[in-house]
């Protein structure tokens, strides 16, 4: 079974219900998700299906994850 990424970063929106994890796989290469948080559980669950994008660089994964996640393009995220 191949080792699970590594979480570099999460990164909460304001309201705090709102999450981007940045992360780096096993064989070097970086990538970004988005979850969102509900008040009825607290549970994280995944909402952007980005995972499968593959960067060569920590900062391109960001740059990509700004562009794809609505609220990361208002807060600057």
């Amino acid at each position: 079974m191949p080792a699970s990424p590594v979480v570099l970063a999460s990164i909460e929106n304001t309201e705090g219900n709102r999450c981007v994890d940045l992360f780096v796989r096993a064989d070097g290469t970086f990538g970004f998700e988005e979850y969102r948080r509900d008040p009825e559980d607290q549970r994280w669950a995944k909402v952007g299906y980005n995972a499968h994008r593959i960067f060569a660089s920590p900062d391109e994964a960001r740059a990509a994850a700004r562009a794809a996640v609505e609220w990361m393009q208002r807060t600057g995220g």
